[in-house]
């Protein structure tokens, strides 16, 4: 049976690396030392002209993986890149040593070399390196893709995304403005004082927010624990002990469908203020995204999706105000008063052509009635606030309105990006409610949480008045680069098993 042409590539290339063993080359040295990477080249000398490098010659050593070759019988220029820039370099046979040259003939596309040599401009003005010198340091014994220039198939770029980043640059540019992102994010918290603090990712039970748990069991205590859905309970439990502002960047898993918005594993910064109320953290995730948004992208309108999207401007309704305001389906408006029962809110929720759910109440209802009518057509930064107190377990009551409870959700693009609240303190009515949600769990409710005694405890020892909040690091920079999917700004995100 003869091999395909895959097979026939690959064993090309392991020939020409067998090849370069024979030339006396180490094809995996253990390091090589440079003086610049290409970055670095391309930014310093970008101004010098050929006048300029000739006057004053500069001699570089660098590395990188080549990206293109082009062969002139004894002369050929090459390619390399760090992942971020590229440069050129030029070999001549008659100016380097005969096997550097018998070198460069066994490399391919894709191959890791290191280049030594002086900087000049060609004919055409492109910076490159007369090379002097040519060291092997990797070969790339995989072809490229046959169009490695432009990978699109987005099976073969999430699930390899090593070969992702090696042939769309624009995808390593992603990936470095996330880590900007996180980073602004921290500087802004660190100015106002916060603490960053880590907290266990294994938990005994289910808290700190209503979803379904991965399990998992350790094998010497005997016990079951849970991947954490949120740090919540810990950080307030450092509340309670003098820790007035603390913040973690998080790791949180949910067992739950994967969508352009949705991976089970994903990144929130949360942060939590004493002596505050949900209203001060509004204010200030207006001001650290507004921040954000101008050291990351330098300017406030940015395009998602096609729509332009203004952090210069920012909105403000309650649940039950961006209902009635967001009703757009060419009919009258409802007013307050139909919100005001269960039976209200069902029947406007059998206008929009769904069916309230059975033994629902009223704020469970308006939870559906607010993600039918309103969540999509949340594009320009939102802040949705007083949510039903049924839907927020750990959020403190309005006091003129005990059936709402002081929270808020940021909305932009259509997508929830955080969510905060003024966090209940009082331990007998915490109780209350996770006793209700325990019976939601005995009722088969696998996303309610779970009765925490020492986090009553904890409260009992008391908890200042404090407001917390969780941002997804994950949409906000699908928002802010432009990319579609959560899985686009999330380096390996979980895939079904690889056929064979």
């Amino acid at each position: 049976m003869s091999s395909g042409p895959q097979e026939t590539l690959v064993q090309n290339r392991e020939n020409k690396l067998a090849e370069i063993r024979q030339l006396g080359f180490d094809p995996y040295p253990h390091k090589f030392d440079y003086t610049h990477t290409v970055s670095r080249i391309v930014t310093e000398y970008a101004d010098r002209d050929a006048a300029a490098l000739e006057a004053e010659p500069q001699t570089v050593r660098t590395c990188g993986r080549i990206m293109a070759i082009r062969t002139f019988g004894k002369a050929a220029f090459a390619h390399i890149s760090d992942g971020t820039q590229r440069i050129q370099f030029y070999l001549k046979k008659n100016e380097v040593d005969e096997k550097i040259f018998q070198l460069f003939q066994l490399l391919d596309v894709g191959d890791i070399v290191g280049v030594d040599g002086a900087l000049f401009r060609t004919r055409t003005g492109e910076l490159t390196i007369l090379a002097r010198d040519l060291v092997f340091l990797a070969k790339c014994l995989l072809p490229m893709p046959e169009k490695w220039h432009g990978l699109t198939d987005v099976e073969i770029r999430y699930r390899q995304r090593y070969l992702d980043l090696i042939v769309n640059p624009e995808v390593n540019a992603i990936f470095r403005k996330r880590s900007l992102i996180i980073r602004k994010m921290r500087e802004f918290l660190e100015a106002r004082r916060y603490v960053e603090v880590e907290t266990p990712m294994m938990h005994p039970l289910v808290g700190g927010a209503s979803a379904r748990p991965f399990i998992t069991h350790h094998n010497k205590l005997d016990m079951p624990l849970y991947l954490r859905i949120a740090p919540e309970l810990y950080l307030k439990r450092l509340t309670v002990g003098g820790m007035e502002r603390v913040f973690e960047i998080n790791r949180n898993f949910r067992n739950e469908g994967i969508s352009t918005q949705h991976n089970p594993e994903f990144t929130m910064i949360e942060f939590y203020q004493a002596y505050s109320d949900y209203r001060d953290l509004m204010e200030l995730t207006r001001d650290m995204i507004t921040w954000v948004v101008d050291e990351v992208v330098g300017q406030r309108v940015v395009t998602f999706k096609g729509q332009a999207i203004d952090f210069g401007t920012w909105h403000r309704f309650t649940m039950r105000e961006a209902i009635l305001h967001f009703w757009n389906r060419g009919e009258p408006r409802p007013a307050m008063a139909d919100l005001a029962d269960r039976e209200g809110v069902a029947a406007l929720l059998r206008r929009t052509g769904a069916e309230p759910a059975a033994g629902e109440s009223r704020g469970a209802l308006l939870g559906q009635l607010f993600e039918e009518v309103v969540e999509e057509q949340l594009v320009q930064p939102t802040f949705i606030y007083e949510y039903p107190v049924e839907l927020s377990p750990l959020s403190k009551q309005k006091d003129d309105e005990p059936d709402f409870v002081e929270r808020f959700e940021l909305y932009i693009a259509g997508m929830e990006i955080a969510n905060a609240y003024s966090e209940l303190n009082d331990p007998d009515e915490q109780r209350q409610r996770f006793l209700e949600q325990v019976r939601k769990r005995e009722k088969g409710d696998d996303e309610a949480q779970m009765m925490d005694e020492d986090y009553i405890r904890a409260l009992r020892y008391g908890m200042p008045p404090t407001a917390g909040e969780g941002i997804g690091v994950d949409r906000l920079t699908m928002v802010l680069t432009d990319s579609p999917s959560i899985r686009d700004v999330i380096l390996f995100p979980l895939l079904k098993p690889e056929k064979e």
